[in-house]
């Protein structure tokens, strides 16, 4: 009896999965069982991080025991794997959410033309988001350059209900390799799966979105939802989240806060609506905003790029967002945007440096949400901040970190500053020895920022 194949990727989750919900209407349809498989892939598993290795091969195994041990891991190229298994279980179809990202889109359709060849189909229901990147248009028939009116379309485009979650599948038997071993974190990772996902979720709708407007800028404050990590696997769908949000309106709940967050939801599926149109932005400025001759380069650049990435710049906001990043996984996102801000234009290191850095160790690191908000700090991408913003570190900390707690958490070295001093430590009587002075002039680093700007306008 031949079987259906439900391909997971990026969907590591039963309920709201309309991949998952066809692929079990089509194996009833014809009395047949449904194969539930994850390809580990050598490109993914030899270039990505530890810290998402390590999660991923959690969620994997949470996903096996909803699938009551079913889950078939296999390793290799999915161009081989896919009609592998399909050609084993005598399969028809493999289903799958659809994939956007400049990889995936290749290797569906290397999967594709291989599953033809062996007389499956593969079958594409769905994607990660809650608009599918290239749907929204300009009236011109253009893609959207800016959010705002992206956001507009978006909202008026609107999404469909979740999707429920099958009752009963019928979970076929086939032979799986071993999930292998993650290579050991560099960070104390969340709690992986579907179930740690809502129960995340449900906690900051209860106890966090009231006053999510004025929290969520505030690394200090427990005020964002960390739903980030569970977004980038799959663990819950947006439209679970925005569904939940209407609800949480229909019902008298913080209404302007549910606006907030829904804008956030909004920004991701804006950066992946980019790089659909444009998978070049992975790598490649979309605008150049200052001669190629004004990057640092050579052994400062190297000294400079380390000190950052280390949390050893001598400015307490940005070393303690880089130390929150190496021993989390994750960083505040108001400190991301400092962090970065200083690498491209008090450091002038190019931004695709710092990128690489952030997907080598972020839980969540997704590309095009990563890559697309670094050009957006850099100021070459579409609805870029202007490259002539440039984040005052010390401002930024004393504005958002006001009692300076978040540096104290993450920088031992300043614990025994009280209060705001402990943004600019060098300024105070005795600074703290173990801590390094400001490798650069903040002041000096902007002027030399803006007149690379000015020069490149010119």
């Amino acid at each position: 009896m031949p079987s259906t194949v439900m391909w997971f990727r990026r969907d590591l989750r039963l309920a709201d999965n309309p991949a998952l919900v066809a692929a079990v209407e089509s194996a009833r349809a014809d009395g047949s069982d449904v194969v539930a498989l994850y390809v580990l892939d050598d490109v993914l598993w030899e270039h990505v991080g530890a810290n998402r290795l390590a999660y991923l091969t959690d969620s994997l195994r949470a996903l096996d025991a909803a699938c009551d041990g079913a889950l078939v891991v296999r390793r290799g190229d999915a161009a081989d794997v896919v009609p592998q298994v399909a050609r084993e279980v005598a399969a028809r179809e493999v289903h799958v959410a659809a994939s956007h990202e400049p990889y995936g889109r290749r290797r569906d359709d290397g999967v594709e033309r291989a599953l033809q060849e062996a007389g499956a189909e593969l079958v594409r229901t769905g994607s990660a988001y809650a608009v599918s990147p290239g749907r929204l248009r300009t009236g011109g028939g253009t893609p959207y350059q800016v959010f705002t009116p992206f956001r507009n379309a978006w909202l008026e485009h609107g999404w469909r209900a979740p999707a429920a979650r099958p009752r009963s599948i019928p979970w076929a038997s086939v032979p799986s390799d071993e999930v292998p071993a993650a290579p050991a974190p560099t960070a104390t990772l969340p709690r992986a799966g579907e179930e740690a996902a809502r129960r995340r979720w449900h906690d900051f709708l209860r106890d966090g979105l009231a006053g999510y407007g004025e929290r969520r800028d505030r690394p200090d404050l427990a005020g964002t939802s960390a739903m980030s990590v569970h977004l980038r696997w799959g663990e819950v769908h947006p439209r679970t989240l925005l569904a939940d949000l209407a609800a949480v309106q229909r019902d008298g709940g913080p209404a302007d806060d549910a606006a907030t967050f829904r804008s956030e939801l909004a920004w991701r599926e804006f950066h992946a609506d980019v790089l659909h149109h444009r998978p070049d932005a992975r790598t490649r400025s979309l605008r150049a905003v200052v001669p190629e001759d004004s990057w640092t380069s050579g052994n400062r650049e190297t000294e400079w790029f380390e000190a950052w990435a280390q949390g050893r710049t001598g400015y307490p906001i940005v070393d303690a967002g880089m130390r929150q990043l190496l021993a989390t996984g994750w960083m505040h996102n108001r400190v991301r945007m400092v962090v970065a801000s200083f690498l491209v234009k008090d450091l002038h290191v190019r931004w695709q440096r710092g990128a690489e850095h952030f997907m080598a160790h972020l839980v969540d690191g997704d590309v095009s949400q990563n890559q697309l908000n670094w050009q957006w700090v850099a100021g070459t991408g579409h609805d870029a901040a202007p490259y002539f913003r440039i984040f005052n570190p010390v401002t930024q900390g004393k504005k958002f970190d006001p009692e300076g707690a978040y540096v104290r958490r993450w920088v031992p070295e300043l614990r025994a500053v009280e209060g705001a001093r402990v943004q600019e430590p060098w300024t105070l009587d005795d600074p703290p020895a173990q801590y390094p002075a400001p490798i650069v002039d903040h002041a000096h680093e902007r002027r030399v920022a803006l007149d690379d700007f000015e020069q490149a306008r010119r």
